[in-house]
């Protein structure tokens, strides 16, 4: 199976297609929705974005891993993930 994943020069592709703003306004506009998706984030906590879903940050503590191949353990740090719940619209289009 050959995997593709959507990037975001294909995000800014689509829209310099789709609604025939320039390619160099389609990767700024791309570029700062995404920045301004973190800078969010990192303020808030919680970005929320109707009829698409909520993007939120969660703190997972320290705790032991272990190496599958090796059977090694190693701590591993605690830190920031950001989740993503998407709305009830996305999850009826997914599974259609």
């Amino acid at each position: 199976m050959n995997k593709k994943n959507f990037t975001r020069k294909n995000l800014s592709n689509k829209i310099y297609h789709d609604l025939g703003f320039s390619e160099n306004f389609s990767l700024k506009f791309v570029d700062n929705f995404f920045e301004t998706l973190i800078t969010e984030l990192i303020k808030s906590n919680k970005v929320k974005i109707s009829s698409f879903g909520t993007f939120k940050i969660m703190n997972k503590s320290e705790r032991i891993g272990r190496n599958p191949k090796t059977k090694v353990e190693a701590k591993i740090s605690s830190r920031k993930v950001v989740k993503f719940k998407p709305s009830q619209i996305v999850k009826t289009k997914l599974n259609r």
